[in-house]
C-alpha cells in the first residue's frame, strides 16, 4: 500500500504567467516578481552612484544582474522558508556579536606614571591630631579596665 503524503500541496508555487491569452513564456511565482523589482531598482541606484550613466546598455546590464540576483535570493525561498525568514536570519547573522581577535592594549611599560622624588606624607591637621590622641587614649582605656578574674568567680561578659 502507497501512503501519499501532502507534498503536491505545497509543490503548487503562486504563479503569474501573464495577462490572459498572452502568457509569459517563463514561470515566475509572485514573491519573484516582488523580489525582482526592489532589486532592480537597487541596482539602478548603485549604478548611478558608481557613475554610470542611464543608457540602453546600462540599463540592459542592470536587468542581467537584477535576474541573477532574483534567481538566487528565490532559490533559498520555500513555503517552508519565507521571504520573511530569510531576511531576518540575514539580519541576525550581520548584527551577531563576534569574537574579537585583535588584541586589546599592548606591552606594559611604565612610561606614563608620575613618579615624585619625595612619597607623600601625612598632613598635620588639627583633626589628624585629635584621632591620634583619642586612639591612644581608647587603647590606654582597654589595657588599664581589665580586671583580674577572681578565682571561681565568673564575671559578667562585656557588651
Amino acid at each position: 500500500m502507497r501512503v501519499r503524503t501532502d507534498d503536491e500541496v505545497y509543490r503548487v508555487d503562486a504563479v503569474w504567467l501573464g495577462p490572459p491569452k498572452a502568457t509569459f513564456p517563463w514561470r515566475a511565482r509572485y514573491v519573484a516578481w516582488g523580489v525582482g523589482i526592489v532589486v532592480f531598482l537597487v541596482v539602478l541606484t548603485v549604478e548611478r552612484r558608481m557613475g554610470f550613466g542611464f543608457g540602453f546598455f546600462t540599463t540592459a546590464w542592470a536587468f542581467v544582474i537584477t535576474i541573477v540576483l532574483t534567481r538566487f535570493i528565490t532559490a533559498r525561498i520555500s513555503h517552508e522558508r519565507p521571504l520573511t525568514a530569510v531576511v531576518a536570519m540575514w539580519v541576525r547573522e550581520l548584527t551577531a556579536p563576534r569574537e574579537r581577535t585583535a588584541s586589546t592594549g599592548g606591552a606594559a611599560s611604565a612610561a606614563r606614571i608620575r613618579v615624585n622624588p619625595q612619597r607623600p606624607r601625612p598632613q598635620n591637621t588639627k583633626r589628624a591630631r585629635t584621632q591620634a590622641k583619642n586612639r591612644v587614649q581608647a587603647q590606654h582605656r582597654r589595657t588599664t579596665s581589665r580586671k583580674k578574674e577572681v578565682r571561681g568567680v565568673r564575671t559578667p561578659a562585656r557588651p
